[in-house]
């Protein structure tokens, strides 16, 4: 389970071509390809954003992983279902605006099957049956290439999370909300990546997204990439890059409850990756690292975790001035929590499961998760 770790300052094809050679090389490089065979790119292209916006993958280095695959005599195809309809059109859209021509021409076809299957995973923890993209089943291998960003809900978007694509867009809210809590929405992830165990990943760090990521946060040079066999190893490296503490992202602590990983990434074999953590990386701020409900057995005690859980735990919240009135957030909204008022968002705050989904998908970045007072106080003690 090695984890390499490389600098990469910049999306300059001469830097990128050498820094995912360099990358790939203590992993085997990619001796495992062979002609003829089929790859699938799981790429991160959640929404309509420009490479710069340090939401998607970056091209540029799909391409050079294209060329790569291809010098081998692979078939490459690249796909993702973002939140939305799993359409031609709509997907269409999505690989114009980010920048997917660019793949296709370095000898990748964009993938344009949306047929839809049903899995059946008794082994699975949360999901023991699903819906998936029916264009992962004609690949023979799949690579999953994530962007590195903060997230409202897992508080990390990296390896493990990238998978979520596999679930059809318009199906996603129908998962947010049958799986509510994030201790078991993560469990559903892992139970993703223990289906379609992608054969390597990748996580493109050289611009990575903090604040309010995982869509309309602000770009960061990191200048990093990781990657790993295991999506939760790399995850372990990324989340200690951007400073977070392995117990504050949900995917980890499930991935580690299950074996998957050790406790913390000092104890992965991996490069040197210190020198990459950026200590002031903006993050999206929750009550996971402040759970008060651990080991509480008394019956007092579990109202008070209750309590307490509600009371500081983070949630969306529209910044008025910059909403456009344009009903995503209610469209996307699994519970239903939504309603406009005054063409402005109103959201129902006993119908809201907090899955982020409004903030996640607000095309201006107008609903910020927002931490009560309670808990910024909290924090301090």
């Amino acid at each position: 389970m090695y984890v390499s770790v490389k600098e990469c300052k910049s999306y300059e094809e001469a830097e990128v071509t050498a820094a995912l050679e360099a990358l790939l090389q203590p992993l085997g490089g990619l001796d495992w390809v062979t002609p003829g065979m089929v790859v699938g790119i799981k790429a991160n292209l959640v929404t309509f954003a420009k490479p710069e916006a340090a939401a998607t993958t970056h091209p540029a280095l799909l391409c050079a992983l294209i060329r790569m695959l291809r010098a081998r005599g692979a078939e490459v195809i690249l796909g993702d279902s973002p939140g939305g309809l799993y359409t031609k059109v709509y997907l269409d859209r999505v690989y114009a605006a980010t920048g997917m021509k660019a793949a296709e021409a370095a000898g990748a076809s964009l993938n344009r099957d949306f047929s839809v299957k049903e899995a059946a995973f008794p082994e699975a923890r949360s999901a023991k049956n699903f819906s998936y993209t029916g264009w992962l089943d004609s690949c023979d291998a799949i690579i999953n290439f994530c962007k590195l960003k903060t997230h409202g809900m897992m508080s990390m978007s990296g390896a493990a999370k990238n998978m979520f694509g596999a679930v059809p867009g318009t199906v996603k809210p129908e998962y947010h909300y049958r799986f509510p809590e994030p201790a078991a929405f993560a469990d559903m992830i892992v139970d993703l990546d223990e289906y379609f165990k992608p054969c390597l990943s990748i996580i493109d760090g050289v611009v990575g997204m903090e604040g309010n990521g995982p869509t309309a946060g602000t770009p960061r040079p990191v200048g990093v990439l990781i990657a790993s066999e295991s999506p939760h190893a790399a995850d372990l490296i990324g989340a200690a890059v951007i400073g977070l503490k392995t117990e504050e992202v949900p995917t980890l602590v499930a991935a580690i409850r299950r074996g998957l990983i050790p406790e913390g990434p000092e104890l992965l074999e991996a490069d040197e990756w210190k020198p990459f953590i950026i200590a002031d990386y903006q993050k999206v701020e929750t009550v996971r690292s402040l759970r008060f409900n651990q080991g509480s057995e008394k019956f007092f005690g579990r109202i008070s975790a209750v309590f307490m859980d509600r009371a500081l735990a983070s949630y969306p919240k529209l910044k008025k001035e910059e909403c456009i009135g344009c009903r995503e957030c209610e469209k996307i909204c699994p519970a239903d929590a939504i309603v406009m008022v005054r063409k402005k968002p109103q959201i129902d705050r006993k119908k809201c499961i907090r899955c982020f989904c409004c903030q996640e998908f607000c095309p201006k970045g107008a609903m910020k998760v927002h931490r009560p007072l309670i808990a910024k106080i909290a924090k301090k003690l």
